[in-house]
Protein backbone atom coordinates (compact mmCIF):
# COMPACT_ATOMS: atom_id res chain seq x y z
CA UNK A 1 0.00 0.00 0.00
CA UNK A 2 1.16 3.20 -1.01
CA UNK A 3 0.86 6.10 1.62
CA UNK A 4 0.85 10.01 0.51
CA UNK A 5 3.21 12.43 2.01
CA UNK A 6 1.37 14.05 4.68
CA UNK A 7 2.20 17.08 3.36
CA UNK A 8 0.38 16.45 -0.06
CA UNK A 9 -2.46 15.26 2.01
CA UNK A 10 -3.13 17.99 4.01
CA UNK A 11 -2.62 20.55 0.96
CA UNK A 12 -5.44 18.78 -0.96
CA UNK A 13 -7.91 18.53 1.75
CA UNK A 14 -11.02 21.30 1.43
CA UNK A 15 -10.67 24.03 3.41
CA UNK A 16 -13.13 26.38 5.34
CA UNK A 17 -13.53 29.87 6.27
CA UNK A 18 -14.62 29.89 10.33
CA UNK A 19 -16.53 32.76 11.96
CA UNK A 20 -17.98 32.98 15.59
CA UNK A 21 -20.87 35.50 16.66
CA UNK A 22 -22.67 36.37 20.08
CA UNK A 23 -26.09 35.56 21.50
CA UNK A 24 -26.17 38.49 23.95
CA UNK A 25 -29.43 39.53 24.93
CA UNK A 26 -31.21 41.93 27.70
CA UNK A 27 -31.38 40.72 31.30
CA UNK A 28 -35.10 39.29 30.61
CA UNK A 29 -33.64 37.09 27.50
CA UNK A 30 -36.48 38.58 25.36
CA UNK A 31 -33.91 40.70 23.54
CA UNK A 32 -31.44 39.96 20.83
CA UNK A 33 -28.62 42.54 20.10
CA UNK A 34 -27.78 42.68 16.86
CA UNK A 35 -25.12 45.00 15.27
CA UNK A 36 -25.58 47.04 11.85
CA UNK A 37 -21.82 47.17 10.20
CA UNK A 38 -21.25 49.80 8.32
CA UNK A 39 -20.17 47.37 5.09
CA UNK A 40 -23.24 45.59 4.90
CA UNK A 41 -26.88 45.84 4.08
CA UNK A 42 -27.93 43.63 7.01
CA UNK A 43 -27.85 43.82 10.68
CA UNK A 44 -25.54 41.22 12.08
CA UNK A 45 -24.93 38.51 15.24
CA UNK A 46 -21.21 40.84 17.18
CA UNK A 47 -18.81 38.40 15.89
CA UNK A 48 -16.43 37.85 13.23
CA UNK A 49 -14.15 35.49 11.12
CA UNK A 50 -11.39 33.59 13.53
CA UNK A 51 -8.15 34.18 12.65
CA UNK A 52 -5.14 31.64 12.01
CA UNK A 53 -4.51 29.60 15.00
CA UNK A 54 -7.38 30.87 16.76
CA UNK A 55 -9.90 28.93 19.02
CA UNK A 56 -13.37 30.30 17.83
CA UNK A 57 -14.25 31.27 21.35
CA UNK A 58 -11.14 33.27 21.69
CA UNK A 59 -12.07 34.75 18.02
CA UNK A 60 -16.14 35.77 19.21
CA UNK A 61 -14.18 37.30 22.89
CA UNK A 62 -11.70 39.18 20.44
CA UNK A 63 -14.65 40.41 18.57
CA UNK A 64 -16.74 41.89 21.17
CA UNK A 65 -14.27 43.93 22.81
CA UNK A 66 -12.64 45.46 19.33
CA UNK A 67 -16.66 45.82 17.96
CA UNK A 68 -18.24 46.67 21.01
CA UNK A 69 -15.60 47.63 23.72
CA UNK A 70 -17.18 45.00 25.49
CA UNK A 71 -15.22 41.99 27.71
CA UNK A 72 -17.67 39.79 28.19
CA UNK A 73 -17.73 36.09 29.10
CA UNK A 74 -18.10 33.74 26.54
CA UNK A 75 -20.33 30.97 27.68
CA UNK A 76 -21.43 27.81 25.98
CA UNK A 77 -21.21 26.78 22.49
CA UNK A 78 -25.21 27.25 21.02
CA UNK A 79 -25.18 27.06 17.92
CA UNK A 80 -23.15 25.38 15.07
CA UNK A 81 -24.14 26.49 11.52
CA UNK A 82 -22.51 25.07 8.32
CA UNK A 83 -22.81 26.39 5.22
CA UNK A 84 -21.37 25.65 1.46
CA UNK A 85 -19.34 28.07 -0.76
CA UNK A 86 -22.15 31.02 -2.11
CA UNK A 87 -21.92 34.42 -3.49
CA UNK A 88 -18.33 35.98 -3.48
CA UNK A 89 -17.42 33.47 -0.50
CA UNK A 90 -15.43 30.27 -2.65
CA UNK A 91 -15.00 28.12 0.57
CA UNK A 92 -17.96 27.05 2.94
CA UNK A 93 -18.28 28.63 6.34
CA UNK A 94 -18.29 27.27 9.94
CA UNK A 95 -20.07 29.49 12.16
CA UNK A 96 -19.66 29.11 15.80
CA UNK A 97 -22.64 31.38 18.21
CA UNK A 98 -21.80 31.18 21.73
CA UNK A 99 -23.90 32.67 25.14
CA UNK A 100 -22.49 35.73 25.80
CA UNK A 101 -25.02 36.10 28.70
CA UNK A 102 -26.74 39.49 29.02
CA UNK A 103 -26.93 43.15 28.67
CA UNK A 104 -28.44 46.06 30.36
CA UNK A 105 -28.86 48.60 28.08
CA UNK A 106 -26.43 49.85 25.63
CA UNK A 107 -24.25 52.92 27.77
CA UNK A 108 -21.23 50.70 27.80
CA UNK A 109 -21.31 49.72 24.14
CA UNK A 110 -18.05 51.77 22.23
CA UNK A 111 -18.52 51.48 18.56
CA UNK A 112 -15.88 52.03 16.15
CA UNK A 113 -17.64 54.03 13.41
CA UNK A 114 -15.23 53.01 10.64
CA UNK A 115 -16.72 49.23 11.51
CA UNK A 116 -20.46 50.06 12.90
CA UNK A 117 -22.95 52.27 12.52
CA UNK A 118 -25.78 51.08 14.88
CA UNK A 119 -26.26 48.78 17.77
CA UNK A 120 -29.81 47.74 19.00
CA UNK A 121 -32.07 44.87 20.52
CA UNK A 122 -34.80 43.66 18.84
CA UNK A 123 -37.53 40.18 19.71
CA UNK A 124 -36.00 37.41 18.07
CA UNK A 125 -39.18 38.09 15.42
CA UNK A 126 -37.72 42.01 14.34
CA UNK A 127 -34.03 40.06 14.88
CA UNK A 128 -35.15 37.60 12.09
CA UNK A 129 -36.12 40.55 10.08
CA UNK A 130 -32.80 42.56 9.75
CA UNK A 131 -30.42 39.18 9.30
CA UNK A 132 -29.85 37.59 6.14
CA UNK A 133 -32.41 34.51 5.44
CA UNK A 134 -29.71 32.51 5.87
CA UNK A 135 -28.42 34.03 8.97
CA UNK A 136 -32.04 34.28 10.43
CA UNK A 137 -32.75 30.70 11.77
CA UNK A 138 -29.54 31.12 14.08
CA UNK A 139 -32.03 33.83 16.22
CA UNK A 140 -34.28 31.20 17.20
CA UNK A 141 -31.56 28.27 17.15
CA UNK A 142 -29.67 29.99 20.02
CA UNK A 143 -32.47 30.93 22.19
CA UNK A 144 -33.60 27.62 22.27
CA UNK A 145 -30.19 25.91 22.62
CA UNK A 146 -30.12 28.28 26.12
CA UNK A 147 -33.39 27.56 27.19
CA UNK A 148 -32.26 23.77 26.51
CA UNK A 149 -28.66 23.97 27.16
CA UNK A 150 -28.19 21.46 24.38
CA UNK A 151 -26.17 23.13 21.02
CA UNK A 152 -28.04 23.04 17.64
CA UNK A 153 -26.83 22.20 14.33
CA UNK A 154 -28.15 24.21 11.51
CA UNK A 155 -26.93 22.87 7.73
CA UNK A 156 -27.17 26.38 5.76
CA UNK A 157 -29.69 27.46 8.94
CA UNK A 158 -31.95 24.46 8.38
CA UNK A 159 -31.96 22.21 11.97
CA UNK A 160 -30.38 18.71 11.32
CA UNK A 161 -30.79 15.55 13.38
CA UNK A 162 -27.72 13.55 14.26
Amino acid sequence: MTWTDPATWYANLPTFHAAAGALITDPAGKNLLLVKPTYRDHWAFPGGYVEEDEYPHHACTRELREELGLAVAVGDLLVVDWAPPAGPRPRALIHFTFDCGTLVGLDSIDLPGQELEDVAFFSPQEAEQRLPVNVAPRANAAIQARARQTPVYLASGVTTSP
